[in-house]
């Protein structure tokens, strides 16, 4: 247990950058996760009993809600290269519509999905509200981009108009309501991405 330990303490980049390929082969040789943000490598922390719960439920729903369509529902063990190349994250939750984009011809790694889902835990907020979200936007791929937080009913979704110039934001946060994607055509039910969850109190 001290071995593992210790391997992942010595694992981040205290300070020294990588180029893409020298952390795809790390991250690929490691039994852990890790992300990269401009060369840096991060280790990335566990999450939730709520957050793994609402992470599962979205990435069922868009799965059943896109049975019929040529689309791909990934979970977080799929890797993406945002358009910063040197930056590598795991999305809770990605749509990928039609031909996907594997990076450098390995099937861990994609560059171009249609929606991304993140599940919002107290110490990602503000990482996933600001950092992310203006790394995600630069995808040309990207449509839309749905944030659910863990600690109440509460989403956002923020999708980019029919000229791709704008981002405009939809917010749902009654368990009656809907989150709705244009570019898949689809609404997801509150209803039953928080089911199951547990809050300290009560929501209606």
């Amino acid at each position: 247990m001290r071995k593992v330990k210790d391997a992942r303490a010595n694992y981040q980049s205290n300070g020294k950058r990588y180029t893409p390929a020298e952390y795809l082969a790390r991250a690929r040789a490691a039994d852990f996760k890790s992300e990269c943000y401009d060369g840096e490598i991060l280790m990335m922390a566990g999450g939730t009993a709520n957050h793994s719960i609402i992470s599962d439920n979205a990435h069922t729903l868009l799965n059943n809600a896109l049975e019929a369509k040529p689309c791909v529902v990934f979970n977080s063990d799929m890797r993406l290269r945002l358009a910063r190349k040197q930056n590598y994250v795991y999305p809770d939750v990605m749509v990928v519509c039609g031909k996907i984009d594997y990076v450098d011809g390995r099937n861990d790694t994609i560059a171009n999905p249609l929606v991304i889902v993140e599940v919002l835990s107290p110490s990602t907020y503000r990482q996933d509200f600001t950092k992310k979200f203006s790394l995600y936007k630069q995808l040309d791929s990207l449509q839309a981009y749905v944030m659910v937080d863990s600690e109440q009913v509460h989403t956002w979704c923020i999708q980019r108009d029919a000229e791709g110039n704008m981002w405009h934001v939809e917010i749902a946060n009654k368990l009656r309501e809907y989150v709705r994607i244009k570019a898949l055509d689809c609404t997801l039910s509150l209803r039953r991405m928080y089911a199951k969850v547990q809050f300290d109190e009560p929501v209606k």
